[in-house]
Parts: C-alpha cells; sequence; structure tokens
C-alpha cells in the first residue's frame, strides 16, 4: 500500500489549495474551469462509488483512510506547534495598508498561479482577468458514506455559518439551498477516487483533466475546489471543493474556509499576503478581515468581470482607500 510522504519533507510544500489553474475546453459548452490545487499520482484501485451523503449507517474506512487519517493528524499538531493554523480575525501584528491591499487583490484575484502543458498541470504565474459570480451562489454539502454523524452535523454547522459571512462580505446573494449550483463534497480516500460518476452529474461535461484532479490528488494537497464557466465568460456557474475526510478538524475548517473562498473568484494564492488565507505558509486557518476586504472588492458594482489589471487596478485604488478610511 502506497504510503505518503514524510512528515518532514511535506513542511516545504504544505499547500490546501496551490493557487488557481484555468482550463479550456473542459466542459461540453462551456471552454472556462478554473483550478485550486495540484493533483497527484493514483494511490490505489478505487472502490465501487457511493454516493454521498446517503447512507444511514455509515461505511468504515478502509486501511488506507486509516493511515491517511493518522498522518494528517500529524500534520496538524506540527502545524499548531509551530504557531500556524491561527483563528485571528484581525489579528495586530499583522497591519496592512491600503497599497498592501491592493497589491494583493490585483495577485489573488488576476493571476493564476497554475497551467496545464498538454494534460499536465504545471506551477507557472499566468496574467489573468477578474472572475466571480454574477448569479446567486447556492451551496450544498455532500457526504462520503465514511464519514461520521458528528463529524458531518459539525461541517454543516460550521458551512452554514460560513456561508453567511460570504455573504456579507460580498454583499452577493450567498446561501445554502437546493438545486445548488455550488458543491461541497467531503470525501475520503477511497470515496474520492470513485467521484468520477457523481462530478459528471455536477458538472455535465467535465473533463478528464479536471476529473483526474480529484480523483488522484496528491496527500501533498489538502483540498481543492474548481469553479466553472459558460463558454469564454468570466463569470462562474457552478462550482464543486473537495474537502478529505480524514483531516482532523482544525484541517478540515481550514479547507472550507479557503476553499470556499477562493471558489467566489479569489484564485490565486500570494506569499505576500497576510494576515490572510491565501497564502500556502499555513499561518492563518480561517478568514481575516483581510480577505473579507478582498471579498468586499471583488463584488464591488464598480468592478466588472473579464476585467484586466490594467483596468482594474486603479477601480481597486479607489475602493481600498475607501475601505480603509472607515467605511468597511
Amino acid at each position: 500500500m502506497p504510503r505518503p510522504p514524510a512528515l518532514p519533507l511535506l513542511r516545504a510544500a504544505l499547500t490546501r489549495a496551490a493557487g488557481a489553474l484555468a482550463l479550456a475546453g473542459s466542459l461540453a459548452g462551456c471552454d472556462g474551469t478554473t483550478f485550486l490545487g495540484a493533483g497527484g499520482g493514483v494511490l490505489s484501485a478505487p472502490r465501487p462509488p457511493t454516493a454521498p451523503g446517503t447512507s444511514a449507517i455509515p461505511v468504515p474506512p478502509s486501511a488506507e483512510s486509516n493511515m491517511m487519517r493518522a498522518y494528517y493528524a500529524q500534520i496538524d499538531a506540527a502545524l499548531l506547534d509551530q504557531g500556524l493554523l491561527r483563528q485571528d480575525l484581525a489579528p495586530r501584528d499583522a497591519p496592512f495598508s491600503a497599497r498592501q491591499l491592493v497589491d494583493n487583490f490585483v495577485r489573488i484575484a488576476l493571476y493564476d498561479e497554475y497551467t496545464t502543458q498538454g494534460n499536465v498541470i504545471i506551477a507557472r504565474q499566468s496574467v489573468s482577468r477578474l472572475r466571480r459570480w454574477d448569479q446567486p451562489v447556492r451551496m450544498a454539502i455532500e457526504f462520503g458514506a465514511s464519514i461520521p454523524e458528528a463529524q458531518r452535523a459539525r461541517d454543516r454547522a460550521s458551512v452554514s455559518t460560513y456561508v453567511g459571512r460570504l455573504a456579507g462580505a460580498t454583499r452577493h446573494s450567498v446561501r445554502l439551498a437546493s438545486p445548488a449550483n455550488f458543491t461541497v463534497l467531503v470525501l475520503n480516500e477511497d470515496e474520492r477516487r470513485a467521484i468520477g460518476p457523481r462530478l459528471a452529474e455536477l458538472v455535465p461535461g467535465i473533463d478528464a483533466t479536471a476529473t483526474r484532479a480529484i480523483t488522484d490528488l496528491s496527500p501533498a494537497t489538502f483540498c481543492v475546489v474548481f469553479a466553472f464557466s459558460e463558454g469564454n465568460a468570466p463569470t462562474y456557474s457552478r462550482a464543486v471543493a473537495v474537502i478529505r475526510g480524514e483531516h482532523p478538524d482544525n484541517l478540515r475548517l481550514s479547507c472550507l474556509h479557503e476553499e470556499l473562498a477562493q471558489g467566489l473568484g479569489l484564485a490565486n494564492d500570494s506569499p505576500r499576503a497576510r494576515p490572510s488565507i491565501f497564502n500556502d505558509d499555513e499561518e492563518f486557518a480561517l478568514l481575516t478581515r483581510h480577505d473579507e476586504l478582498l471579498l468586499r472588492i471583488l463584488y464591488d458594482p464598480r468592478l466588472t468581470p473579464g476585467m484586466t489589471e490594467a483596468e482594474a487596478r486603479p477601480i481597486v485604488e479607489i475602493i481600498a482607500a475607501e475601505l480603509l478610511g472607515g467605511d468597511s
């Protein structure tokens, strides 16, 4: 049975969602896909698919899933020992100026960190354009049959609270509802590798590259989110986030915060963004006040989807000055 990388080696590669990748032609009738995270190799043959959230009796996890649960528990403990995964909303030791907020917004909302070369995902910074939802965002959470009910209850409560916070930050319609256009899947190793048929239901026409990025997820990637556009539109119509069910509560909540926020259009990460979850250093686990302001800027009506950096930056500078001048 394959083993995950040794914990000390992973410290240099810790990543919940390692940037954004625009994939063209990935859906039938849909040409735009934004991918956050990096896929890995297949760990083992998948079990038969199980429809998420349909089993009243939890399915026992496999030995490999149990191994991964222990592995991520070690990572969680190591990060906490280093003073990471902080839950500060507005930490006093991480002030930021309007100029920093503007620069962070441009890097996170208007650049991609990953691209494709053939059918391979590679790390390569590239200029992008402003992307967000124009239609109401309707979120739903689904669980693999192995996820215990107590864990499901915690995650449902976390998502319910967080969705309200995202709606408040963006001033856009974001809520839990059915039918959903933004689905959050909480799955263990076996369930994730067998999730292809469910992905095809959630996103008709999803291509093999996007599917493999989820089913072949590397242990070094904690979670991922895809956002899909119709044709070449810079607006999203569907999104799917995948959260590892083996994560302990801290890492799982951190994944929920980052993937749901990034799925709204903050696609990239930046090592200069602080205090922020859009930074792969894992210092902050939960959405900060800085990040709320990024979302506020993204959905400000003075900005329009498809804008380039040259078009957006002067407007972002005005908005940032207003926000940090007391109008929050």
